[in-house]
């Protein structure tokens, strides 16, 4: 399911890439990564997470093909330019990785980090007709005016054409569900990125539990919705942040390696 570039280009080496910086993006990368892994959110070796390089809005973090969330190490991750070359690392991005990723980097800014999986609570919401989420749960009303619908499933992004049309398709949207695929998270920082990824699986996950039941769903008055989500934003960048850092402890305890 997953295509590599055509080739990979020559390593290229910069010691401004080793600022400390850099190094704690890559470190907080990696840690998504591997509690992706643990919760289930990966696929294979498919699915990518990317971040723009600190100081570096023209080149980005990402996973290398081949290799598995669960893998993924702070050093493991390439740092590519937006013409898909590496400038640090062993390895080329996965195809879809590069040509998604980097068009939503450049057309927008607040891209900070961008986070493309499968992940199997969201992705059969983007499977069904009609909206995804339905405001029925507290946790959804996170994502109340953040999202956008991709209804045109186009195929594999293999060229940036494809990647452009996706970004076109976000406009100011936080979350997109691509229909027919899976679901994009961007957000001004790795933490953010990651905890909308996180609870967008959780949200889908109890609406998919209650669609089971077969019984009507309540969704939540539309001026509830508003304020609630109002509510939740005013603390969002902290309670990411200490999310992101929950996530480390837990990994440096279990998974120590993912600092390499």
């Amino acid at each position: 399911m997953a295509h590599a570039l055509p080739s990979a280009p020559p390593i290229l080496r910069n010691s401004a890439l080793d600022a400390p910086e850099i190094r704690q993006a890559r470190i907080d990368l990696a840690a998504c990564f591997r509690m992706a892994a643990r919760l289930g959110l990966q696929e294979g070796i498919c699915n990518h997470l990317s971040a723009l390089v600190p100081g570096r809005p023209d080149l980005m973090l990402v996973n290398p093909y081949g290799w598995a969330f669960g893998e993924i190490t702070a050093s493991r991750l390439l740092v590519c330019d937006f013409e898909g070359r590496v400038v640090a690392g062993e390895g080329t991005p996965e195809a879809t990785a590069f040509y998604i990723h980097a068009r939503l980097h450049m057309r927008h800014p607040r891209a900070v980090a961008a986070f493309h999986t499968h992940m199997p609570n969201a992705t059969a919401l983007s499977m069904l007709e009609g909206p995804p989420l339905v405001w029925a749960g507290q946790t959804a009303l996170k994502f109340y005016g953040r999202t956008a619908v991709d209804e045109e499933y186009n195929g594999l992004a293999l060229d940036e054409a494809e990647g452009d049309r996706i970004a076109a398709v976000m406009g100011d949207a936080d979350i997109a569900f691509l229909k027919n695929h899976g679901v994009m998270v961007v957000g001004p920082s790795i933490a953010e990125a990651w905890d909308d990824l996180y609870y967008l699986e959780r949200a889908a996950e109890v609406q998919r539990l209650a669609f089971s039941t077969n019984r009507p769903l309540k969704p939540v008055p539309k001026d509830v919705a508003e304020r609630t989500y109002a509510q939740m934003r005013a603390g969002d960048s902290e309670s990411a942040r200490l999310h992101l850092e929950s996530v480390k402890r837990v990994l440096s305890r279990e998974e120590p390696d993912y600092l390499d």
